[in-house]
């Protein structure tokens, strides 16, 4: 069993790390040197070992649970604000992820940002400050706390997306990732108030028992969950709020691959499935949860299949995936939810928490798998840019050839990605698609075209970049990238650590096991919705669920392969064929110049912020200026009596002598 103290060092390290590059050893070491990198690498590797450390003790331990005593923080009156974390199912299984990949990130690091020398301490500084504010978040055992974390993690993917601050498009691509973000993080801080009002506490476990035992409900409890979800779709760029994460691709490669795939655009995930048993009884917010993850999955898939930038392809491919882990949370949430209201179910609080929690299993098992398929395909990406100084599709080509470690890596990837059997995507994939067919069947089949068409985009981005001819990579002065090479070993290992993962991830719960870690024991013992976990029991017409989803990613495959290796059918053609449809989606739906255009220059925004200012300034400023200025007028009018003259005190005394003993003479009978 992990000592808890070790569990407190797995967040703590990296903050260490940060501090040591950034304040103590910046004065004394040049920037250029990987010092730097290494003490980066040498404290998450430490913190992925007590991770793997601790998933294994909550694995063992009684309730899958390791006991972490709070620290008190503020403490005024009755009020008392502690720092607590919990090391559970859900935090033991993002610790590992969060950890893992970014290890993998760093490593990977080492080469692709070797070049850049002025930015190279910053960077590994930065990372640093990242890791240790996503790992403080999954491990926050009450939501103010939570809220601290999400906004750090926001303050970081702001640094990193901007760390080419010398570039307008990076520049605006951070500034633009923090303004639509925090339109989600006023919704998450809303929803916190409206339960801190309704409940006087922040402990989410605490908040759980309310829930559940109906001292927080209706209304209340429908607004303070759709609240969460608000700071989860901007996080995770749902729609919406989907805007920003192709334009923070303008950040260095291995950022996209930590951040914008794996760990904080997840975030969003995870404040669901650890809020869950909020949403559970609240069927409204739950069902919102489920639309809003399935209809992003095949909106954002559409916009891949145009995309001609590799890392805008894998930036939609997140916004879809996460999509489709949002399915996956509302689908059993939302039959759990009927269960209850139908009360088909019913049973003590304590063990309807833990089915709650447990509704958690499919989409987080998804969050599980994909980090590492997404992770080492924006890696692959990365590795292709490295050799060929540009990341459009349109100018590779035949890559196979020269770059062998990092083509096989991302056909792994991808096939995972497409869902193939017995790769790790299949499994999660799958799962999520049984549970919408057994709950929300007409989200069921948007996930099921959104099947084809990831397997499409996917192997599309692969014929592109991997096969045909090689077209000459970026035309850059002083640079030749006609001759491409595989990138270096720092590179390629990481690719290959995660390949692996991204193969055999997914066995983890092909008997099950993921989905009783997360509580389905407990679930099927109680006779709740574990048929939901058990994707061989569905079938479509006779025809099982799996066989099906699995025909469909193979058609998406042969459809690529027939427009973009084989050209039977062009791709001009397509575009004929499908017309506005076509275009459309190759301008994004119109929604930057719908957000840019039409709501902020023609003063919808401006209008609203202008009215903010002016009561700020004639409002709040002028209750504040106003009474300092009667303050110092009314100074200035009591200092002309204080003349300094004694004899004029002494009259003045003698006057109201004098008064007082009128008064006394005719009022004191």
């Amino acid at each position: 069993m992990i000592p808890y103290q070790l569990v407190w060092l797995i967040m703590l390290l990296p903050l260490f790390a940060f501090i040591i590059n950034g304040l103590l050893i910046r004065p004394f070491v040049n920037r250029k040197s990987k010092l730097y990198g290494y003490i980066t690498i040498a404290s998450i590797a430490t913190s992925a070992v007590f991770s793997v450390w601790a998933l294994i003790s909550v694995m063992s331990a009684e309730n899958h649970t390791i006991a972490v005593p709070d620290v008190n923080w503020i403490v005024i009156g009755s009020f008392n604000f502690h720092v607590g974390i919990i090391m559970d199912q859900l935090s033991a299984v993002m610790v590992v992820v969060v950890s893992i990949v970014s290890l993998m990130v760093q490593i990977y690091s080492l080469g692709y940002m070797a070049h850049d020398e002025a930015g190279y301490y910053r960077y590994y500084t930065f990372m640093s400050l990242f890791t240790f504010s996503m790992l403080g978040l999954v491990l926050a055992d009450n939501l103010l706390f939570t809220f601290v974390f999400w906004e750090m993690v926001g303050l970081c993917s702001y640094l990193l997306i901007g760390f080419w601050f010398h570039k307008p498009s990076a520049a605006n691509a951070a500034k633009k990732a923090f303004i639509v973000t925090r339109i989600g993080d006023f919704g998450f801080l809303a929803g916190i108030l409206i339960l801190y009002f309704n409940a006087q506490t922040f402990d989410i476990q605490a908040l759980h028992n309310m829930a559940v035992s109906g001292l927080i409900g209706g209304t209340a409890l429908m607004w303070a969950a759709i609240g969460l979800f608000g700071g989860a779709i901007g996080k995770s760029a749902q729609f919406p709020l989907h805007v920003w994460l192709p334009d923070a691709m303008e950040g260095p490669t291995p950022v996209s691959a930590l951040i914008h795939s794996a760990t904080m655009v997840c975030a969003g995930v995870f404040l669901v499935a650890r809020t869950m048993p909020l949403f559970v009884f609240s069927p409204e917010a739950i069902r919102v949860v489920a639309v809003i993850g399935g209809f992003t999955a095949i909106f954002a898939a559409t916009m891949g299949l145009v995309a001609n930038d590799i890392k805008r392809v894998l930036a939609y491919s997140t916004i879809s995936q996460i999509g489709y882990m949002m399915l996956g949370l509302g689908a059993v949430g939302t039959a759990l939810a009927a269960q209850i209201q139908s009360r088909t179910l019913i049973l003590p609080n304590e063990e309807m928490i833990i089915i709650a929690k447990a509704a958690v299993a499919v989409g987080m098992f998804h969050l599980f798998t994909h980090a590492f398929f997404k992770a080492l395909l924006f890696m692959g990406a990365g590795s292709v840019n490295h050799a060929t100084g540009t990341f459009d599709m349109r100018q590779m080509g035949g890559l196979r050839k020269t770059m062998p470690w990092t083509y096989a890596t991302f056909l792994i990837g991808s096939l995972s990605l497409a869902g193939i059997w017995p790769l790790a995507g299949f499994w999660s994939k799958d799962e999520i698609l049984a549970s919408a067919f057994t709950s929300q069947p007409a989200l069921f089949w948007l996930a099921l075209i959104t099947v084809f068409l990831t397997a499409f985009y996917m192997f599309r981005a692969i014929f592109m970049t991997f096969h045909g001819d090689y077209q000459g990579g970026a035309k850059e002065e002083g640079h030749d990238y006609t001759h491409t090479h595989e990138s270096p070993w720092v590179m390629v290992a990481p690719l290959v650590f995660l390949a692996l993962l991204a193969i055999g991830a997914g066995w983890w719960n092909v008997s099950g096991g993921f989905s009783s870690f997360m509580g389905h024991e407990a679930e099927a013992a109680n006779g709740g919705i574990a048929a939901l976990f058990t994707v061989f029991t569905h079938t479509v017409n006779g025809v099982p669920l799996p066989l099906i989803s699995l025909l469909v990613a193979l058609l998406g495959i042969f459809s690529a392969y027939a427009v973009y290796l084989k050209r039977w059918i062009t791709k001009e053609s397509i575009g004929k064929a499908f017309g506005p449809l076509y275009q459309m989606a190759a301008d994004k739906y119109y929604f930057d110049e719908l957000y840019e255009n039409i709501i902020v220059k023609l003063g919808l925004v401006k209008g609203l912020f202008n009215g903010f200012q002016l009561f700020d300034s004639k409002g709040v400023d002028g209750m504040v200026n106003g009474a300092a200025d009667i303050v110092v007028r009314g100074g200035k009018a009591i200092r002309q009596a204080q003349t300094g003259q004694l004899q004029l005190y002494g009259l003045f005394i003698g006057i109201g002598v004098a008064i007082i003993a009128i008064c006394v003479l005719l009022f004191g009978s």
